[in-house]
């Protein structure tokens, strides 16, 4: 079938699509250039090819994921639900707490003293890989089978409304808000590098600077959604027969990415255990839904469009 770049019909819905984002965005808090910017992305795809366009169809699932998690800061958990900050901490200290010669501290207390450059680089190359793995793989399977693709994008999409809707109903400080602001509730807090800080001065780079101090989520360490995605990823691959050596460097980086989590002070073991556990609970109920028939026939049409 002849690809039409320009028709009145998708002319008029971009159009619309885009001045109703860029308006909603506007309401959220403020247009800034990454908003331009996935414009632009996604008309440049949408019309230069039949093959860009039905790219950014089929990755639209991800684009959606980060509107929702964009849009988050409309309303901030901590007006939905009260805020725990001593609660986590204190669990943590319980069950993986570590003596030193002053007492008993956290692993992520125990790291903010106890680390090296290697470490700070490692930790810091794992944890700003926490979205590129996850859509480069996308983009691998877009590749190479579509359909499982499609599952994924869902999937990942599904992990993360899970976890958008715990954040409301459990806002969770993370260790360095602990260390920087005690157990009180300090409203407006900005996003903060913590230990990750380490890597921006070892390459001379501010790149977790200028990546926190958009962070729509301050009090959103449970669950650790980052520590969730590497499980998403590993889960496909296995479903995707990947190859033995590829399959062991995505369980290599699920692990490291768990271990940056905690050695940057951004989530305790906690958080990243009920990452994991909403992972696999969510990927459970959504490869049981989608063998309905009904639900199954409907993600083969729109397989077939992307």
């Amino acid at each position: 079938m002849e690809f039409k770049r320009f028709t009145k019909k998708n002319l008029l819905i971009n159009t619309l699509l885009v001045v109703a984002y860029l308006v909603w965005e506007n309401f959220a808090g403020g247009i800034r250039s990454e908003h331009y910017f996935l414009v632009v992305f996604w008309l440049v795809l949408f019309y230069a090819s039949g093959k860009t366009r039905r790219f950014i169809l089929g990755f639209s699932v991800f684009i959606i994921f980060w509107i929702i998690y964009d849009s988050m800061r409309i309303l901030p958990n901590y007006e939905v639900s009260t805020p725990h900050i001593r609660e986590p901490y204190e669990i943590e200290k319980t069950l993986f707490g570590i003596r030193m010669s002053d007492g008993i501290v956290t692993p992520n207390e125990y790291f903010s003293i106890v680390h090296t450059k290697f470490l700070d680089l490692l930790s810091g190359l794992f944890y700003i890989n926490w979205m590129p793995v996850p859509l480069g793989f996308g983009v691998y399977l877009y590749l190479t089978n579509k359909r499982l693709f499609f599952e994924y994008s869902l999937a990942f999409l599904f992990v993360n409304l899970l976890g958008f809707a715990i954040y409301y109903l459990y806002p969770a400080a993370p260790p360095w808000y602990v260390k920087l602001y005690g157990f009180d509730l300090h409203i407006g807090v900005p996003g903060n590098r913590a230990g990750l800080e380490r890597f921006d001065e070892l390459v001379g780079i501010p790149v977790f600077e200028s990546i926190y101090n958009k962070n729509a989520n301050v009090l959103a360490a449970i669950p650790s959604l980052h520590a969730a995605y590497p499980v998403i990823v590993l889960f496909y691959a296995v479903r995707n027969k990947m190859s033995r050596v590829a399959i062991g460097l995505l369980a290599f980086f699920m692990l490291g990415v768990w271990f940056s989590a905690v050695y940057s002070s951004h989530h305790y073991i906690i958080d990243v255990l009920s990452g994991v556990m909403l992972a696999l609970i969510a990927l459970f109920i959504f490869n049981r839904l989608i063998q309905n028939q009904t639900i199954n026939r409907k993600i083969t049409r729109i397989v077939e469009q992307i």
